[in-house]
């Protein structure tokens, strides 16, 4: 009998962002992608959020590997967290492994990865088993599917990807290799999901440049550009077109240049030196002929927008003015909509040309329709499991492989949840969404650099502060004698303006005092907790008739 393979997600299926795919076969496991995402309003004080690795930690001597595919944080943005309690070797290209190395240093991570740098398109053998690459077309250079041979067929899985006929070394898809792997039987095949819902394909609505051309052929003064800094693909655009109109890029801070200098290390980015401002040169360079160069991750790049228009920025030699054009390439994401709305906003009324390039004009790239049926038609896979995405898109993904008449249906088209295990024996396939089989999957708060550390409990305190606000009161007694010696001293926070309040405050001081000196008269031993409990609680009541809020109460009482 064959290997048994299981492929299980522990995080990606049903959310964006947090990948983390395995595939076991018989002792081997292979991690494909570790990544994390980022928290929306309802969890404050929240860095990152990853997948729950318990599963990687209980079986760490049987990781074999992890492939990251490309680099971006959604697909490596948790390795730095679980490679301390689970190291094996990383699969990554020179480019991704750029990325991970600076998204470790930002977090201040000290750790000594076990890299194995590969091309794009390559073979090799982890633990004595054939893992082939192929390169894939996507906004990060050096973008990668993978193929893993098990003793039933090969697991393929796609990575992020879109088809174009590119020819720059960097995003060239690679048809060759992926037509030597159809040559092998496909056990099951894994495809991105993220663009399913998009009829055709998604180049070349996905460019840049042609968004570009007349802003920078029409502009008067300078032109400022803000993109994500996990683009390589429209930074060289950038690149491209103001070499096309014979300007000069500044890179807008530190953080720009640091980037740059990471990719031109390993041979990438290269922008001719005639073509580049460097930092004390920018008032020498005629304004018409300037591109200021804006990058971040995330809502960083709103941030410097909000910043600039408010005239709170770093480099004061930067004043907007009427004549420059502002171009913001950042679609945001859903959980800082309302933070980038109102930077553009302010944006606009400085007076600046602004054009803001959204995901109606820029086409995320990640496959569509016509995409898909691509890998489809030349692997024809045994068992489809569409990934990364959320449901409606991998329904979406599932409804296309259905349409392709290739074999494949719902008896082996699986729409899986984290940690919902597909295992295959002799070809055969069995489901387990319930039961011992399934691994446990959830998610992990990074606060800091603490993992797992952060409890709902915390997050409901956050919610409470941000929301309605803390009163702290102190009170100082002393328990041999029984007597209050000082306070009570209220302070607030976020709550009510304390001097205009004169009347909650007193309401308060009196609650407190007449509870503590209550309990110190009582026979017995004194219980602290006890009394700051009903304090908290009397508090709360009375704070919540007067004014409909309930803030923090934290009653704190010393004993001298």
């Amino acid at each position: 009998m064959a290997e048994t393979v299981r492929i299980f997600a522990l995080g990606g299926l049903d959310e964006d962002g947090n990948n983390l795919y395995v595939v076991e076969a018989g002792e081997d496991i292979i991690v494909m992608e570790a990544g994390s995402k980022y928290p929306d309003v309802s969890k404050p004080g929240i860095d990152l959020i990853i997948p729950n690795y318990t599963y990687l930690k209980e079986n760490k001597d049987r990781v074999r590997a992890y492939i990251i595919t490309h680099g971006h944080d959604d697909l490596f943005g948790a390795l730095p967290f679980i490679y301390r309690d689970v190291p094996a070797p990383v699969y990554v290209s020179n480019a991704t492994k750029v990325m991970i190395e600076a998204f470790t240093k930002k977090r201040n991570l000290d750790i000594n990865y076990d890299f194995k740098v590969i091309e794009p398109t390559s073979k090799h053998l982890i633990n004595g088993r054939t893992v082939r690459f192929f390169q894939t077309t996507h906004m990060m250079m050096a973008s990668s599917g993978v193929a893993i041979k098990t003793e039933q067929g090969y697991i393929v899985y796609s990575g992020d990807y879109i088809v174009e006929y590119n020819q720059d070394p960097n995003y060239s898809h690679d048809l060759n290799a992926l037509a030597k792997i159809s040559e092998h039987k496909v056990l099951a095949l894994l495809t991105e999901s993220k663009g399913a819902e998009r009829k055709g394909y998604t180049s070349p609505n996905h460019r840049l440049t042609p968004h570009f051309a007349r802003p920078f052929q029409d502009a008067k003064g300078r032109i400022f550009v803000v993109v994500y800094d996990q683009s390589t693909y429209q930074l060289e655009e950038i690149i491209n077109m103001a070499r096309q109109h014979e300007k000069k890029i500044y890179f807008y801070d530190d953080n720009v240049r640091e980037y740059f200098k990471r990719f031109q290390s390993i041979g990438a980015l290269k922008i001719p030196r005639a073509y580049v401002v460097d930092k004390d040169d920018i008032l020498r360079v005629r304004q018409s002929d300037l591109v200021i160069l804006i990058m971040g991750q995330g809502d960083e790049v709103y941030r410097q927008i909000a910043l600039i228009a408010a005239k709170e920025h770093e480099d004061k030699r930067i004043v907007l003015d009427p004549s420059d054009t502002f171009i913001v390439a950042a679609p945001p994401a859903y959980n800082f909509e309302n933070f980038a709305t109102q930077a553009i906003d302010d944006l606009y009324k400085t007076g600046v040309n602004v054009i803001k390039i959204g995901r109606r004009q820029l086409a995320p790239m990640h496959a569509a329709e016509e995409d898909i049926k691509m890998l489809l038609s030349l692997l024809k896979p045994k068992y489809y499991i569409p990934v990364t995405g959320d449901y409606k898109q991998m329904m979406a993904n599932a409804k296309t492989a259905v349409s392709m008449r290739i074999g494949l249906n719902h008896n082996n088209i699986f729409l899986l949840e984290n940690g919902n295990v597909v295992a295959f024996v002799d070809e055969k396939a069995k489901l387990s969404v319930v039961g011992p089989d399934v691994v446990a999957a959830s998610e992990l708060y990074i606060d800091g650099i603490g993992v797992g550390d952060t409890s709902s409990g915390v997050l409901d305190d956050r919610s409470t502060l941000s929301k309605d606000g803390v009163v702290v009161m102190g009170i100082s007694i002393d328990k041999f004698k029984r007597q209050i010696v000082a306070g009570p001293d209220i302070q607030m926070r976020g709550f009510i303006f304390v001097r205009e309040n004169d009347i909650v405050i007193n309401e308060l001081a009196k609650i407190y005092v007449e509870v503590v000196d209550r309990a110190l008269k009582a026979p017995g031993k004194l219980d602290i907790e006890l009394v700051s409990e009903e304090v908290e609680e009397l508090v709360q009541r009375y704070l919540w008739r007067e004014t409909r809020r309930h803030p923090m109460v934290l009653p704190l009482i010393s004993s001298i």
